[in-house]
């Protein structure tokens, strides 16, 4: 994607000079694949408008990103992460064990997750009920868990082919997993209620152990070679459906519509995938997506604060900007965000 160099004046942030003194001049970013395309734009116009080096942006996953910002303040750690995930409360207590206390959390927008095959494969309308069936190691046959049979997905919904289950979904690194198990796995689980058959059956001395188990046997995917996990990027996703044509992956919205000359996407819950759809809510698989800063790296590493205050512009982050173009849907309470990182907000302080 290309872009016209855009002014200060345009975006209301006046472009100052990298002067500051550091050990580094660079601002390092690293974090969700999702993420990734969004702050590679935003690090390129960056660069193109500011007086600050075009900040370096890595990928990994939510996960990994969030394990490198939770290693302490200082230089040799990155200044952001991208996740896909709101950071978690083990997260936080890491971070704070080594000194990174003070988090600034940047909601960006939403995004969607979808399920996408070869183009010319056939065309499917799924449901998490379906996606459970072809994927959980276990199921409920008669009222009894047993081991998955199902090898087809005819054998899943007589409504479909019986074409042999392949699916490629993220590592459980990624924070596109989480979402996956949690409004995908659990909810088929929990539509066919394996879920109350494992929770009267789980054991734990109080409600939200038994809970948490009974999740977590919901969740537990085969391990036959039908369900592969990719720790890459969706380019591994794709690759891997363009050598096995009856694979179907799970990816973000914004990188199936950049490659719709390659892969046809299916419905959920009888909704199509598009940025209306997940703007009103009707599409039930979508996630808000997010960066976290260090405060304390802040006026040390030039070009932070700025950087953040460009992402979430309105020419950037609205819905008339390029990131909406890329597929993000633009987050209604961006003003709210724009207002706390000028605020330099950090997580648990009142606005």
């Amino acid at each position: 994607m290309s872009f016209v160099k855009l002014t200060a004046s345009t975006l209301a942030i006046a472009a100052v000079s990298a002067t500051a003194a550091a050990a580094r001049d660079q601002v390092q970013v690293a974090g969700s694949s999702t993420v990734l395309p969004y702050a590679s734009i935003v690090a390129e116009a960056f660069g193109e408008n500011f007086d600050f080096p075009t900040p370096v942006v890595e990928s990994g996953g939510s996960s990994a990103g969030l394990k490198r910002f939770c290693e302490g303040v200082g230089e040799n750690t990155i200044d952001v992460a991208n996740a896909s995930r709101k950071i978690k409360d083990k997260e936080i207590k890491k971070c704070a064990e080594n000194g990174v206390t003070d988090i600034i959390e940047v909601r960006i927008g939403y995004d969607g997750i979808v399920f996408a095959s070869d183009i010319n494969g056939k065309d499917f309308a799924f449901t998490p009920t379906d996606w459970y069936l072809a994927l959980s190691d276990t199921i409920m046959v008669d009222g009894k868990m047993v081991a998955n049979p199902n090898k087809t997905w005819a054998d899943v919904n007589p409504a479909f082919p019986a074409q042999p289950i392949q699916a490629f979904i993220p590592g459980t690194k990624h924070g596109t997993r989480e979402v996956f198990e949690d409004k995908v796995i659990l909810a088929g689980c929990e539509a066919t209620g394996a879920f109350e058959h494992l929770l009267a059956a789980a054991e734990g001395d109080t409600a939200k152990k038994q809970k948490k188990a009974a999740e977590k046997a919901c969740i537990s995917l085969r391990t036959d070679g039908v369900s592969v996990d990719i720790d890459g990027d969706y380019t591994e996703t794709l690759a891997r459906i363009d050598s096995n044509k009856d694979g179907i992956g799970v990816f973000g919205l914004a990188f199936y519509e950049n490659n719709t000359d390659k892969l046809q996407v299916a419905t959920m819950s009888g909704i199509v995938p598009s940025t209306e759809s997940i703007a009103t809510g009707e599409y039930p698989v979508s996630r808000p997506l997010y960066f976290y800063i260090k405060k304390a790296h802040i006026g040390v590493i030039p070009g932070i604060k700025e950087y953040a205050e460009f992402f979430v512009a309105d020419e950037i982050a609205g819905p008339d900007g390029p990131l909406a173009e890329y597929g993000l849907v633009s987050d209604p309470e961006l003003a709210k965000t724009q207002a706390a990182v000028a605020d330099e907000a950090t997580m648990g302080s009142n606005m």
